[in-house]
């Protein structure tokens, strides 16, 4: 079973949620990863936070969405799921609670970036009902290989809108 937290909601074990999260990070992002330190500056700024699945039987970390809010739009900076955890619903449980913080903080629509050859990973967001709104032509500069676009999705909650339109 899975909880999902903000890290408010674990301050005791705040230092060891933050290296569990690093420690995913580095295992799903191919370029670029975040380290420990890097995170832990990002949630110095009043905007950022981030939310993490807690396996309960195990009592660990196995995934997390790193998120900025302001104003009426969000942002997803860093989203992952442990590799021994992935295709299990955890990502869906993550977006289900990161949707009900959202709009409990009147945000009106939701961006990330991906990959445009990260398959999995649109298709999980479109099932979310993320739409693609922009694409960066070569912004993932691979060695040696062809460029990678990169895709801006967003997620509109359109109830919020309806009631304030």
């Amino acid at each position: 079973m899975f909880d999902i937290r903000l890290l408010i909601d674990e301050s005791d074990r705040r230092e060891e949620v933050l290296e569990a999260v690093a420690a995913i990070e580095s295992m799903v992002q191919l370029q670029e990863t975040w380290n420990y330190q890097t995170i832990k500056e990002l949630l110095e700024q009043e905007s950022t936070n981030l939310m993490a699945v807690i396996n309960t039987a195990e009592n660990e970390v196995v995934g997390y969405c790193l998120y900025q809010i302001v104003f009426e739009q969000a942002e997803i900076l860093r989203i992952g799921t442990h590799p021994d955890y992935q295709r299990q619903g955890v990502a869906s449980q993550l977006f289900e609670k990161l949707n009900v913080e959202l709009r409990n903080n009147q945000v009106e629509s939701l961006l990330l970036e991906v990959r445009a050859d990260n398959f999995a990973a649109i298709a999980l967001y479109e099932q979310q009902g993320f739409k693609v709104i922009h694409r960066r032509k070569g912004y993932y500069q691979v060695p040696h290989q062809r460029a990678i676009d990169a895709l801006i999705m967003q997620q509109l909650f359109e109830e919020y809108l309806r009631l304030n339109s």
